[in-house]
């Protein structure tokens, strides 16, 4: 196979596992098994982000209409998720192959301790040659803990794992500049840091089956690209589309990847949601951090400091306006940072190397 990736995560969304009516497509699923297989047996590493158990459950049980959305989601994932790794454990089993489930939450990336947990698991997984496949549990996953979808998931596990590539398989070709049923739409075959605002092009529908729509991909992806990922967006219901996609014989949207950043970093850009304390910059400090030199947060460039936090947490940073400029690991807690705000000449509250740019 004439790849230079030696680790790829797949994600395999609801819209490529099931069919029209909703039920689990089996033999879809089994020609992506077949592909993993391959790939997998050509040396490279494969971690499968699957979607499905939803669709899985649904198959084995009728609920009434009536019944609560989020009561429903739990019971049909907590019967379908052994459907849906069964399926894999005997297709992988026909390849001569071991996978494993891993189920998670957002939870669980919550701060280092749980991060590095998850990563341990995957990589003593990879060393012993099994496929892991990702999903999250959504039978303890409701509203405000639950991933915005698998894309999301799969961007995080990428980059934990820090993956030669990310590709994601959805039901359309990539990312569009129209709308794809629109006669004259074409493929964005490559996006790079300077595309512009590419979402105007997308409809904000979502499709088929999952939560997430275009939308998310899309800021996914880039920001997983912009961590030094290269990421594939392609049409998972086409034949042969993972094997395809990586010999690059296959249209469909590829962002490319920046500069590789550190593992702490990884995990930073994506703890927005584990961040503790804010802290507001004046113009002079945001020039610098964004400039894309190395440059560390100093005192000076702080003009106020909001919610507590400890010495290690992740911190927001924003501009007067609380508009949104990166995330970092705070080097002393809120009571230092406030005493020094303005001050010149004292110790950084975030190191460069701890510092992910949002803008």
């Amino acid at each position: 196979m004439n790849t230079s990736y030696r680790k790829i995560v797949v994600k395999i969304g609801s819209n490529v596992l099931t069919r029209e009516n909703g039920l689990p497509d089996t033999s879809r699923i089994e020609h992506l098994v077949e592909q993993l297989s391959a790939i997998k047996k050509q040396g490279i590493e494969v971690i499968v982000v699957s979607s499905g158990a939803v669709a899985s459950g649904r198959s084995l049980i009728k609920i009434q209409e009536k019944q609560d959305a989020v009561a429903a989601r739990q019971l049909l994932a907590s019967i379908g998720q052994i459907k849906l790794i069964h399926t894999y454990m005997q297709l992988f089993e026909k390849q001569e192959l071991l996978c494993s489930q891993v189920l998670v939450t957002k939870e669980d990336f919550r701060d280092r301790m749980h991060y590095l947990n998850i990563k341990n698991c995957l990589e003593i997984l990879l060393q012993h040659h099994v496929i892991p496949v990702v999903n999250e549990n959504d039978v303890v996953s409701v509203t405000e803990l639950m991933f915005t979808d698998n894309d999301e998931l799969a961007g995080l596990i990428a980059s934990m794992l820090n993956a030669d590539a990310l590709i994601i398989l959805s039901n359309v070709d990539g990312i569009y500049n129209g709308d794809p049923k629109s006669e004259g739409s074409k493929v964005i075959e490559e996006v790079g840091r300077n595309a512009g605002n590419i979402s105007t092009f997308i409809t904000s529908g979502k499709s088929g089956f999952g939560r997430g729509g275009m939308v998310t991909k899309l800021s996914m992806a880039q920001k997983v690209a912009r961590l030094g990922i290269p990421v594939h967006i392609a049409n998972g219901t086409k034949a042969n589309i993972i094997t395809d996609v990586l010999t690059g014989r296959v249209v469909h949207t590829r962002f490319v990847p920046e500069k590789n950043t550190s593992g702490k970093k990884k995990w930073i850009a994506h703890s927005e949601n584990a961040a503790t304390g804010t802290v507001k910059l004046n113009k002079g400090a945001i020039q610098a951090l964004i400039s894309g030199k190395a440059s560390s947060l100093l005192p000076v460039g702080i003009t106020a400091v909001g919610s507590d936090f400890q010495k290690g947490d992740i911190i927001r940073l924003t501009d007067e306006n609380n508009t949104l400029i990166g995330l970092g690991i705070a080097e002393y807690g809120s009571d230092k940072a406030r005493e020094k705000i303005g001050e010149k000449g004292q110790r950084p509250l975030v190191h460069y190397n701890y510092f992910y740019a949002i803008l």
